[in-house]
């Protein structure tokens, strides 16, 4: 089940972008993974919403793309 979470709970967090997004900027998404979870949030928001989904459906989504 994916859950919506705020940004002041995912702050503790060590977020990572793709190598792929260059300097730039541009359209990006950042991830953290905790024990339990696997948090995405935009790159270009980071005081916004985080998506939070269990590492099995990350797994799987990381597999197919």
């Amino acid at each position: 089940m994916n859950t919506a979470e705020s940004s002041a709970v995912a702050s503790g967090l060590t977020w990572f972008k793709s190598s792929y997004s260059g300097a730039e900027g541009g359209d990006c998404i950042e991830v953290a993974a905790d024990r339990g979870a696997v948090h995405i949030r935009d790159s270009k928001a980071v005081t916004g919403p985080v998506i939070r989904v269990s590492r099995k459906a990350w797994a799987g989504f990381v597999r197919e793309a």
